[in-house]
């Protein structure tokens, strides 16, 4: 099983890759993520769902960023309970990457709460080069572990 995590990096997400080309996550919701009182913010809930399907991305050994993610609330997640996301890539087309994402409350089988639809792009790492902030690019470039270099360039780490 491959695990897709970065120390530190996102909302720290904990992700494995799947059969095909999917992943699966699990997101604590914490109290630092709460919109309204007792409930995680939507706005949390599509960046965990952002995070898990760029992780798709690095199974397929590209570099692509969000164009379009639309999300669908289906119900509300309480503050401490446990996301379980599954995200698929359903379609690629040239530098077009196609995908959807399902999470979960508490369990992988348990009650629906968010879905998404996305459709990522496929760039070169010159389009990070060229709008990142120089002194953490050149950090990144200067590390002789080619594995941590290709992660630092992955959109949704």
């Amino acid at each position: 099983m491959l695990r897709l995590r970065r120390p530190g990096g996102g909302l720290g997400l904990t992700t494995r890759a799947g059969e095909g080309v999917s992943v699966t996550a699990e997101f604590t919701v914490r109290s630092g993520h709460q919109g309204a009182p007792g409930l995680a913010h939507g706005g949390v809930l599509a960046a965990a769902l952002d995070e898990t399907l760029g992780s798709l991305n690095w199974l397929q050994r590209v570099i692509a960023v969000t164009g379009r993610l639309e999300t669908d609330f289906v119900r509300p997640v309480p503050v401490g309970a446990e996301l379980h996301l599954e995200a698929r890539v359903t379609a690629v087309h040239g530098r077009k990457i196609y995908c959807s994402a399902t999470g979960r409350i508490d369990a992988p089988d348990g009650p629906v709460a968010v879905r998404a639809q996305a459709l990522f792009i496929e760039v070169r790492v010159d389009h990070f080069i060229e709008n990142g902030r120089a002194e953490e690019i050149d950090a990144a470039l200067a590390d002789p572990d080619q594995v941590k270099v290709a992660r630092a360039f992955e959109v949704n780490p």
